[in-house]
């Protein structure tokens, strides 16, 4: 995401919370900065993209968070998957010194990422939205305003309760037909063009009939994911089965040490029992 900014000649600052990853990003013209404040300094609009509520929360309001840099007038835009109370806690502390939020979470794996063809939800002020929209179309093909702050994290919340459906299916679904001794290349290619063609399909399945899981999502975050998800449906009266036995697959294979395995490790799992 980063990356494609500078590549559409935004000028950058960055800063990684563990340094080496933002290397690449000084070789191609970004300046690198110590700390989220010194990164904060000055700027009109502060991306953050980050791996849960405690970071958040640290690189925002932290010590030497961005917080200590933010300017009155100026816009945080929060692409980091965290709960939606988080975000409104976020938007309302932020709003004490005078800026504005937008709760971003975004979907579309590294792929979507890399091509800058992210799907952004959105949660906060339409003129919010509307000075963030510059940067928003280079990193995301589709923004989707959904309303006030934390509306973002919940349409989150049901994308990766469809994502955890999807994965856990196609990788049953992938074990099955390898011990019936299917031609699967074959099978896949099939399915695809038919109601059960899905994203998790095209783009994971084939690693799953190899046995491979090159990191594209952490099977670790995403377990960090369904749990917000499954917090927030708990909070609106809503039951999902579905989503709880995926999670409780996931709690196993961390368990077992594979956390930092793409999410579509869940195959191991129906190997495992198979």
């Amino acid at each position: 995401m980063a990356a494609n900014l500078l590549a559409a000649d935004f000028p950058l600052t960055v800063h990684n919370r563990t340094a080496g990853p933002e290397q690449s990003l000084a070789a191609q013209g970004a300046r690198v900065a110590a700390t989220p404040a010194a990164v904060a300094a000055g700027v009109e609009l502060l991306c953050l993209c980050v791996s849960d509520d405690v970071a958040a929360e640290a690189v925002l309001l932290g010590r030497q968070g961005a917080g200590d840099g933010l300017r009155r007038g100026s816009l945080v835009i929060d692409f980091s998957t965290i709960a939606p109370a988080t975000s409104q806690s976020l938007a309302a502390r932020l709003a004490e010194q005078g800026v504005a939020y937008l709760d971003a979470p975004v979907t579309g794996g590294t792929e979507g990422a890399r091509s800058g063809q992210l799907s952004v939800l959105v949660g906060g002020e339409a003129a919010d939205l509307a000075r963030a929209r510059p940067v928003l179309e280079v990193v995301g093909s589709r923004i989707t305003h959904l309303g006030p702050v934390g509306t973002g994290q919940q349409a989150k919340a049901v994308n990766q309760v469809l994502v955890a459906g999807s994965y856990a299916a196609v990788a049953e679904a992938m074990v099955l037909g390898q011990r019936l001794g299917l031609p699967m290349e074959q099978v896949c290619q099939a399915l695809e063009a038919g109601a059960a063609g899905s994203w998790a399909l095209s783009n994971r399945a084939p690693q799953m009939l190899r046995g491979e899981f090159p990191l594209g999502f952490r099977l670790a975050l995403h377990r960090k994911d369904l749990r917000i998800a499954l917090a927030t449906a708990e909070q609106a009266g809503v039951a999902l089965p579905l989503s709880e036995l995926v999670a409780a697959i996931e709690d196993e294979l961390l368990e077992a040490g594979h956390g930092d395995d793409d999410v579509s490790a869940l195959a191991r799992w129906f190997h495992r029992r198979s």
